[in-house]
């Protein structure tokens, strides 16, 4: 069975298997310990150390290993933001962060801080001029830390971390980059502060992280700490696992070159014939710039979790960001900062070793199973004609109560019954419609007009019909 999601978790590498299953024999014992089997620890824990830091670019007493990426995240901003407290209380974070970095954000603008956000364009990258005119003091206060992840999680867009990072510098303002989808392909290039990462997106085992920080940053451990791993990280060391991730770390670097050209290969026949097989579909992210083994594709008229599902029936495992999928029932908020379509999401993210007569296979699946699914909920099988159409120049659509793609899909059944230059007031109450709706007339050639509160609870959406 085709598994397409190693940007949720990559498969355990074979030497990451090998590391473990050695380490649970020799590195079983405190390395804090002098006897013997607590040097033959620190011996194992010291080499794992080593070994990362190499990868990640940095220097061996500059990086602790955590029980996860997202605890380094975590640990990363609570440490800085207390380090330079009294430079100021102000963070700095990009609109498509992963939600560890936004979830610490919350919790400090809670705590009566102030959370600047730099927007993203279309393609998932911030600007760097943007994201350098959000460090200036002005009337919002100084900065303490800024935050930018190396590449996206949901649509692979890689972001300007090398010069952001020298923004930041200038500016006297630390940068954190979360590098956790990236650092198996490569260290992150520029002069950053902090960096965290997680070892199960490279390979590694689940229940790793590791943070780096340079020497000269500010830094203030919150919580209560211990002698291990510099006081950053409390606790026993899980040994066996950490030497795993390191080892698998390294394997996946030495393999990286080739496996990156052969897989952005594969993703790039995937971007290229999704649209063509399968109509009325968005693919999204920056089409150069981006990870080699991701790419994401949002259809229109369709179910998310269905999608998901029946592809699932069909052998391949892949994921979403659709409003469909999660559990609260929103859009994911890199589609919305994005300001692209959010129904029938599907992220593609390709191990090491697939195989391309799995993605041949994933491409003749495809297009039958999204035509199923729009069947299954009435979407029009064609846009409107372009002969102008008689009747009502306004017509109303209560799709009030009614999730993604409903109110999409009941858009584009009655488009056609007004003449060019009527409008259609689509009204609905799903967040994902102030995405999709947009989306459609963008994709179908219609003008959007706007929205408003509609009056009976909801958004009454305005569409004018140009073709």
């Amino acid at each position: 069975m085709p598994y397409f999601d190693a940007a949720s978790a990559a498969p355990l590498h074979p030497v990451a298997r090998q590391a473990l299953l050695a380490s649970l024999d020799e590195g079983w014992a405190d390395p804090a310990r002098l006897y013997r089997e607590g040097r033959r620890a620190r011996l194992l824990l010291d080499a794992a150390r080593e070994a990362a830091a190499e990868a990640v670019g940095c220097r061996p007493d500059e990086l602790v290993f955590t029980p996860s990426g997202t605890r380094a995240v975590h640990a990363g901003i609570s440490g800085s933001l207390a380090g330079r407290r009294r430079v100021g209380n102000r963070l700095v974070v990009s609109a498509v962060e992963h939600s560890s970095v936004l979830h610490a954000a919350e919790a400090h603008a809670a705590a009566g801080a102030t959370v600047t956000e730099v927007p993203v364009g279309r393609t998932g990258a911030v600007a760097a001029g943007a994201f350098a005119a959000a460090l200036d003091p002005g009337d919002a206060g100084a900065v303490a830390l800024a935050c930018l992840q190396s590449a996206n999680h949901e649509v692979g867009t890689e972001q300007p971390v090398a010069e952001v990072a020298e923004a930041c510098r200038a500016a006297g303002v630390p940068l954190l980059v979360d590098a956790a989808q990236s650092l198996g392909w490569g260290p992150v290039e520029g002069a950053w502060s902090l960096l965290a990462a997680s070892a199960h997106k490279w390979g590694g085992p689940a229940g790793v992280g590791l943070l780096a920080v340079r020497k000269g940053v500010r830094f203030s451990p919150q919580g209560p700490s211990d002698e291990r791993e510099s006081g950053r990280a409390p606790g026993f060391e899980n040994l066996p696992a950490i030497v795993a991730a390191a080892a698998s770390l390294r394997a996946v670097r030495a393999e990286a070159a080739a496996e990156e050209a052969r897989l952005r290969a594969l993703v790039d026949r995937i971007r290229a014939r999704v649209p063509e097989l399968v109509p009325d579909v968005e693919v999204v992210g920056d089409p150069v710039r981006r990870l080699p083994h991701l790419v994401t594709f949002s259809c229109l008229y369709v179910d998310g979790e269905t999608l998901l599902h029946e592809l699932d029936r069909e052998g391949f495992s892949v994921s979403s960001g659709s409003s469909c999928t999660s559990s609260t029932l929103t859009p994911s908020h890199v589609l919305r900062a994005m300001g692209v379509l959010s129904e029938g999401n599907v992220r593609v993210s390709l191990p090491a070793g697939t195989a391309e007569e799995d993605v041949a296979r994933f491409l003749e699946v495809l297009p039958g199973v999204v035509a199923g699914v729009r069947e299954r909920l009435g979407a029009p099988a064609t846009a409107p004609s372009a002969v102008t159409a008689p009747g009502a120049g306004s017509l109303v659509v209560d799709a009030l109560g009614r999730r993604c793609p409903i109110p999409v899909i009941e858009l584009a059944k009655v488009i056609g019954d007004v003449p060019v230059g009527g409008t259609v007031t689509v009204l609905a109450d799903d967040a994902a419609a102030r995405l999709d709706i947009p989306a459609w007339c963008e994709m179908r050639g219609q003008e959007y007009v706007g929205e408003s509160p509609a009056a009976g609870g909801g958004v009454a959406y305005v569409i004018r019909r140009a073709t």
